[in-house]
């Protein structure tokens, strides 16, 4: 499974660099990137585990910059 994310008050790149390689190294991810640009995290996943990787992924990003908010509908 595929899913896109907005990210609210993503600061920098090289913030975005760092969430994306952390993202990429958890178990069950297949493939992740964030957009700066664009202020977007795409998770590709395992479909049975993709709301405990979403989950994860959200961890990950709070550590990184703990002012951004990823928007899980």
């Amino acid at each position: 499974m595929k899913k896109t994310f907005k990210l609210i008050d993503l600061d920098c790149a090289n913030c975005a660099a760092k969430m994306e390689a952390a993202i990429k190294k958890l178990d069950g991810v297949t493939d992740a990137s964030v957009n700066f640009m664009t202020q977007k995290l795409t998770i590709e996943a395992d479909d049975g585990r993709f709301d405990e990787v979403v989950k994860m992924a959200v961890d990950c990003v709070k550590k990184v910059e703990p002012d951004c908010k990823v928007v899980v509908k």
